[in-house]
């Protein structure tokens, strides 16, 4: 439980409040790559409570600036993409990638007022799939040395969502390995596209992911801290024939990596759009054969509306909660897809839970230490070093799998395990820690 005042600070996400300070320390998605794909590749962007738009210029150069142009306000989204900047069509005042003012033609010819003018503009970085900005303040650092960064292009694909929830709700969803074996749960086998995961058989077994969950509901949760965050380890006692070892990560402040099979992790960020919705931005990354991304697309892409990415299934349809599925095929009775179930457990409490009504449980160790560490960053605006932030390029990894052993050793057993599929992989870095 925490209280107001902390819950507070641990949700607000805007320009001058300190929990935005400390989320603009740090690279933050700002659009899929895919989103300026077109004959016009400029992109409205609502990013930590800031309006901006996103866009390319004419000589494939990426910028970010204000969204409302300096002279009278007029949405500069609509702008057109020309002469080596967006041009705002209420005046022709022209801005470059840089936010400079490079004309102002409704002016007579002889006049500098253009030299006086900038725009709101930050840093932005391309790297597999997505564009990424720094909204803090001073030079960018470098973008982390994380896989999903580090990866080949052909070994990752990049998705979003949108989510009616502050991003703490969905961070949080993220870095609580309890919930799987009820929220996840198929009472028969399971189907669909998200559910195949707990169809399959867990590698050097003949038990499905399914079968585990129902059958060791109750995990032993232990949390280690690391120099990109912390470190989840979930231990489920088979019977007495095996001990499935799962390792997770939070990457702080906002980011988590999970396994989702032998071969492939996803590393997926919570980014606010303002206090009350947020996306998630999900890079899955191969750590053996090219991922299919037309396949993998074609199977999100049904699931949501564009431009805006918001899913099918939301309040306004209960989620597509149907009560006989409830009582004859999954727990939550609301489809295969686990994203929707990750969906509605963090929308249901509404936009901004009030924390101060929970009760967390020993199993919530990882959202404990998560809060502990965001109240503590943003306690110290002034701290010359952030967790991951002194040296971002010598991040590495985070290993992130599950595998199972019939010894005592789990923390070797699971090294053993990342070792094995990143020498296989042959581009993926030693773990760093």
């Amino acid at each position: 439980m925490v209280s107001a005042d902390e819950n507070r600070l641990l949700t607000e996400s805007g320009p001058g409040t300190p929990g935005g300070d400390v989320l603009r320390r740090y690279w933050q998605p700002a659009a899929l790559t895919e989103e300026l794909d077109s004959d016009r590749p400029v992109v409205p962007v609502r990013l930590l409570g800031e309006d901006l738009v996103l866009f390319r210029d004419d000589q494939d150069r990426l910028g970010m600036i204000g969204r409302r142009c300096p002279h009278r306000g007029v949405d500069l989204s609509y702008g057109r993409v020309e002469d080596g900047g967006l041009r705002c069509p209420f005046h022709g005042w022209l801005f470059d990638v840089t936010g400079a003012c490079l004309e102002t033609p409704a002016e007579p010819p002889a006049s500098t007022f253009h030299t006086r003018v900038c725009q709101v503009h930050y840093p932005v970085a391309e790297r597999n799939g997505i564009v990424w900005a720094f909204l803090g303040d001073g030079d960018p650092p470098e973008l982390p040395g994380l896989d999903c960064f580090v990866a080949p292009g052909p070994q990752v694909f990049a998705f979003k969502g949108m989510w009616g929830c502050n991003w703490l709700q969905a961070h949080e969803v993220g870095i609580d390995p309890a919930h799987a074996a009820f929220l996840h749960r198929f009472l028969g086998a399971a189907d669909g596209t998200y559910g195949l995961q707990f169809r399959d058989t867990i590698a050097d077994t003949d038990v499905t992911v399914a079968e585990l969950m129902r059958e060791a509901a109750a995990p032993d949760i232990t949390i280690e801290p690391t120099p990109f965050g912390f470190r989840s380890r979930t231990l489920r006692r088979y019977r007495d024939e095996f001990t499935h070892v799962r390792v997770s990560n939070c990457i702080f402040p906002n980011a988590i990596t999970i396994a989702m099979s032998r071969e492939m992790s996803i590393f997926q960020w919570h980014v606010p759009i303002d206090d009350r919705r947020c996306y998630w931005y999900s890079m899955f990354v191969s750590y053996g054969n090219p991922v299919d991304a037309e396949v993998m697309r074609a199977q999100r892409i049904s699931q949501v509306t564009l431009p805006g990415y918001q899913p099918i299934a939301d309040e306004s349809n209960n989620w597509g909660f149907d009560p006989v599925e409830q009582r004859e095929r999954t727990y939550t009775g609301m489809g295969a897809d686990i994203n929707v179930h990750d969906q509605w457990a963090v929308e249901s409490p509404g936009p901004i839970f009030d924390r101060t009504a929970e009760h967390l449980s020993p199993t919530d160790a990882g959202i404990r230490t998560h809060r502990r560490m965001f109240l503590a960053a943003l306690r110290q605006p002034d701290a010359d070093t952030l967790i991951g932030t002194a040296d971002p390029g010598g991040l590495r990894g985070p290993g992130a799998i599950d595998g199972v052993t019939t010894g005592d050793d789990f923390d070797a057993a699971w090294r053993n395990l990342e070792t094995q599929r990143r020498e296989a992989s042959g581009w993926a870095p030693a773990l760093a820690d």
